[in-house]
């Protein structure tokens, strides 16, 4: 089967539960509206799954002009605009960046309420520049973990799964990529350095070393031992063992739009 992008996917609130779209515009920083939307605590440090795992219960969908964040553990819903344009500007910190956004206190109190503990919702304006780490890639990125785009192929999940028991078989979304690749072998993105998806180029610059949250039920909250157990058995990174990888992350040098059923065309790779 050749190679195509077999789905999209936006994250609006950075660790929270995302959505799939057919079609997504490029920015400077990522897909038009992944993870320009942030909870943050007390000090300003960005809040994920890692901590608070019943984040995962928290889903966003387009909704009109902007999108509603569902609490699915009870039905609850909070309806936010795509961009905020007044607040109290500030400062967040994203692992050892720190990012200007705006706060938005009166929207806050629900998702403190429902995470129990305090927590502050912050966006990223578009004047808020935040650079990748230049040892990898020259480029801007949103309030991600480090890059702008995550890559993913459907194969590389399939495979996974297949070394997992039945019942511990997880689905795409524990991985919260941004673009998944359909056709070709497990695992083919990690020798990937450029490729281009429709009209769009891309860079893939960095494997992505994952964390507890692919252990995290994205509708329970609920956490168990995979798919980082298995990951573990023969993921590890070689110069850092502590690391398991499974993806790629990746920035984009050209294109505005990607679409599901774009042509995928490798044209760098490496081994």
């Amino acid at each position: 089967m050749s190679l195509h992008l077999a789905s999209i996917h936006i994250h609006p609130i950075k660790s929270l539960g995302g959505f799939a779209v057919n079609e997504a515009l490029i920015t400077d920083r990522g897909l038009q509206h992944d993870r320009r939307w942030m909870l943050v605590d007390q000090h300003g440090r960005f809040l994920s799954q890692r901590e608070l795992p019943t984040m995962a219960c928290l889903h966003a969908e387009p909704v009109g002009d902007g999108f509603r964040v569902t609490d699915v553990r009870t039905g609850d819903t909070l309806d936010l605009p795509w961009e905020l344009r007044e607040g109290t500007a500030c400062r967040a910190q994203v692992w050892e960046d720190e990012v200007d956004v705006i706060s938005a206190e009166h929207l806050s109190s629900w998702f403190s309420d429902r995470l129990g503990t305090p927590a502050v919702l912050v966006y990223m304006p578009d004047a808020s520049i935040r650079p990748t780490d230049p040892t990898y890639a020259v480029s801007g990125t949103s309030l991600s973990d480090g890059f702008p785009f995550l890559i993913l192929s459907q194969a590389s999940l399939n495979d996974l799964n297949e070394r997992m028991a039945p019942e511990d078989r997880v689905p795409m979304d524990r991985f919260r990529p941004n673009l998944v690749i359909g056709g070709g072998a497990a695992f083919q993105e990690d020798r990937w350095r450029r490729i281009v998806v429709g009209d769009a180029r891309f860079e893939l610059v960095k494997p992505c070393a994952r964390c507890v949250i692919t252990t995290t039920d994205q509708r329970s909250g609920q956490r168990g031992k995979e798919p980082l157990a298995s990951l573990a058995r023969f993921r590890r990174r070689h110069n850092e063992p502590t690391k398991v990888d499974f993806g790629m992350n990746a920035i984009c040098t050209s294109g505005e739009r990607v679409r599901v059923g774009d042509a995928v065309q490798v044209i760098t790779a490496v081994g």
